[in-house]
């Protein structure tokens, strides 16, 4: 028996606010990318920093919330698998893309003076929404439209 897994979890900053797409059949979907920052000593003991950045996908329920709460600086925990898309740009050249296809996305946030882990949405959402999970991604057969902070123990949702 063959066994697989494709799970990716991160933290990090929103580097601009979600593009907001409906696809035809009307399902909403959402592409942002976050930042997150890796920092080590190197051998002279000098700190150095390098930043990855993530695209990111949400489709329908989670979409629309993404596309509503999230902005670009927001701190988000994201949850998802890897899905890599290739496709032919207009110049004839093959392109290729690394997503994060997300089920769970989760504000870190605070709003002041609220409790820790509160997460910010705005006084309109109810606190229930700060953990979403997305029990359906992409639908088959269809792709996404084209399209400095040391994270510590702390700050893990878990």
């Amino acid at each position: 028996m063959s066994m697989s897994l494709n799970r990716v979890q991160l933290i990090g900053n929103v580097t601009k606010d979600p593009e907001v797409r409906q696809i035809p059949g009307g399902t909403t979907v959402a592409t942002f990318s976050i930042a997150t920052n890796f920092s080590w000593k190197d051998a002279s003991g000098q700190r150095q920093d390098k930043a990855e950045f993530h695209n990111l996908v949400a489709w329908r329920k989670l979409g629309e919330i993404c596309a509503q709460y999230v902005r670009k600086g927001s701190k988000i925990f994201a949850e998802g698998r890897i899905q890599t898309r290739d496709w032919e740009g207009q110049d004839g050249a093959k392109r290729t893309r690394v997503e994060i296809v997300l089920d769970n996305m989760i504000m870190l946030d605070k709003k002041t003076g609220a409790p820790s882990g509160e997460s910010s949405y705005g006084s309109e959402a109810p606190r229930e929404h700060s953990g979403v999970k997305n029990s359906d991604s992409a639908p088959s057969g269809q792709q996404a439209p084209d399209l400095e902070e040391e994270i510590s123990i702390e700050d893990l949702p878990f």
